[in-house]
């Protein structure tokens, strides 16, 4: 099948590369010169673990090529993936500026029937407003359709080759049959294609990132009243996810999520609710719990340290919002660091593979980065912990507890045993757990 993916980020990136490792003929287009030149060169522009080799052993092959030609890329494929941004506007809503502008340049290069599918993560309705886009620029017939991507990152390619369920909105059956053949290699092992309208669709995007959202501010939640009464809020969580009708997942207490679907998508289905006139309190509340939660790091550094915070360092351990990820878009360290650069204090962080991100987006020069995660706590105050990368699970604290000037640990991801921070002596908070004060401090 010849297929064009427009927009290679993070989705279209992973899309292009899943189905030229399929046996498709892959072409990827993007106006950003430069990521194409490096893209051809296979360099990758982002840190996705198993992506790079994916997409070198497809260009090698032949089968995926990257070009800043959009009409080519049209004009070269059978099936047209979106999959451009869309940023959430000032008000919550979905901005579908860039994703209408590819749709009327698709209208425009057609020369013949076209599959169009909008990858990117939009709201009910977006596909009549990319076939009327399209529809104004050409008289060729379009079929457009809705595949929303469920994509986890850090295991994006596995997820991808590999998926729970493959979602399909459609209003033709001869395309919901042609679509189902392109997607069935990836189900071989049994699990789903699931065809249904477009409408459907769009919201099932929503609806899932949505209700993960959910769980996880409902733990959050949970967390604040087990501190409150002195309860261990991982106990509860296991008593709670051993229900088979709840389990296990997204059920973790810790900071707040992040990155650049679960912010965007759960305020942009808020703003749908609300333009429908649905009541969204659930999410509203899912929302307000998450933003508190965000500020537990700088609110233990308040009561601990002080409010100012000239002359202390403060050591970060990861600022990606999640491991196996460089992503750092809403990310719970994003808050802290600001935090602690606006009371005065010093910052040193170490993250595996975000730092470049954080030097080119983020803070530049106003913090220092460590070479190793010890290096950064030589004479720091405390450590804020983020982000549970591997290098952090088990750390050794003895030579923790020398690096450090002072002895406060914010764990913001409950990934320290407390028994063993009490053994060696750390003041040490976490999520949802009795906190330890040595010396019987109160």
């Amino acid at each position: 099948m010849k297929i064009g993916v427009i927009g290679t980020g993070y989705v279209g990136l992973v899309v292009g590369a899943g189905m030229a490792q399929s046996g498709n003929d892959v072409i990827c287009a993007d106006i950003d010169e430069d990521k194409i030149r490096r893209l051809n060169e296979g360099e990758i522009p982002i840190y996705e673990p198993g992506l790079e080799p994916l997409v070198h052993d497809n260009l090698q092959a032949g089968r995926l090529t990257f070009t800043t030609d959009v009409a080519e890329a049209v004009r070269r494929s059978r099936i047209i993936f979106i999959a451009v941004g869309t940023p959430p506007g000032a008000d919550g809503a979905a901005d579908l500026k860039h994703v209408l502008a590819v749709a009327r340049s698709i209208g425009r290069a057609m020369d013949g029937e076209r599959i169009v599918i909008t990858k990117s993560t939009v709201p009910v309705g977006t596909a009549a407003k990319v076939r009327a886009a399209i529809e104004s620029e050409t008289d060729h017939p379009v079929h457009v359709c809705s595949n929303p991507e469920f994509l986890k990152e850090g295991a994006a390619v596995d997820d991808f080759m590999k998926p729970d369920r493959v979602v399909l909105g459609v209003d033709n059956g001869a395309v919901g049959e042609e679509l189902s053949s392109l997607f069935e290699p990836f189900v071989r092992t049994g699990n789903q294609i699931l065809l249904m309208d477009i409408a459907s669709a769009e919201i099932t995007k929503y609806a899932a990132n949505a209700m993960l959202a959910t769980r996880i501010s409902f733990m959050n939640m949970i967390a604040g009243l087990c501190e409150a009464t002195g309860a261990d809020a991982d106990l509860v969580r296991l008593g709670v996810g051993s229900d088979d009708r709840i389990g296990p997942s997204f059920l973790f207490p810790g900071i707040g999520y992040g990155g650049s679907c679960f912010p965007k998508d759960v305020k942009a289905l808020v703003r749908t609710l609300n333009d429908l006139e649905v009541d969204a309190g659930i999410l509203e509340a899912v929302e307000a719990v998450n933003e508190r939660q965000k500020a537990f790091p700088l609110h233990i550094l308040d009561r601990e340290l002080g409010s100012d915070l000239t002359g202390r360092r403060i050591a970060i351990w990861g600022l990606s919002f999640k491991p196996n990820t460089d992503d750092m878009r809403e990310a719970p360290s994003l808050v802290t660091i600001e935090g602690v650069l606006e009371r005065g204090g010093e910052v040193v962080a170490h993250d595996p593979v975000a730092m470049d991100e954080a030097r080119r987006h983020y803070f530049g020069d106003r913090i220092h980065y460590a070479d190793s995660n010890y290096g950064a706590l030589e004479g720091a105050d405390a450590l804020v912990l983020h982000t549970e990368w591997h290098p952090y699970r088990r750390p050794d604290f003895q030579r923790m507890h020398r690096a450090m000037r002072g002895e406060l640990v914010v764990d913001g991801r409950n990934i320290f045993p407390v028994e063993r921070m009490r053994e060696m002596g750390f003041h040490y908070h976490s999520i949802g757990r009795p906190p330890v004060v040595p010396d019987g401090r109160p």
